[in-house]
């Protein structure tokens, strides 16, 4: 239970940490919060439980394939919020996209035959 609750505090303050540079500077924000910070807490929290260094590899392969969709909210919110659109409408259209983006990533995926 206190690994648990550790994990969870350290994936918080560096959630909190990040905005609060992002309130000072949007480029350092920006570049923090674009470093794969929580996939890095990821792998070092799945091998401390399991010591699996091929759960470690198809993590990382499953990331790497998932990080393309995801870009479609990083394209599609400033666009969005540039033309005026409100931040929430603005986040529920861009978040929806993305998650249309994820489903279209997984069916091409299967067709292509990659497995994760």
């Amino acid at each position: 239970m206190a690994y648990t609750a550790l994990k969870v505090l350290l994936s918080a303050v560096m959630i909190v940490a990040i905005s609060e540079i992002a309130k000072r500077s949007t480029v350092l924000g920006g570049i923090i919060a674009s470093l794969p910070l929580t996939s890095l807490l990821a792998f070092i929290w799945l091998y401390g439980e399991t010591g699996d260094t091929a759960k470690i590899a198809g993590l990382s392969n499953s990331i790497f394939w998932y990080v393309l969709p995801s870009l479609v909210l990083f394209l599609v919110l400033p666009l969005l919020l540039a033309r005026g659109l409100g931040f929430w409408a603005s986040l529920a259209i861009a978040s929806a996209l993305t998650f249309a983006a994820y489903l279209l990533m997984t069916a091409l995926l299967a067709r292509f035959g990659v497995t994760l």
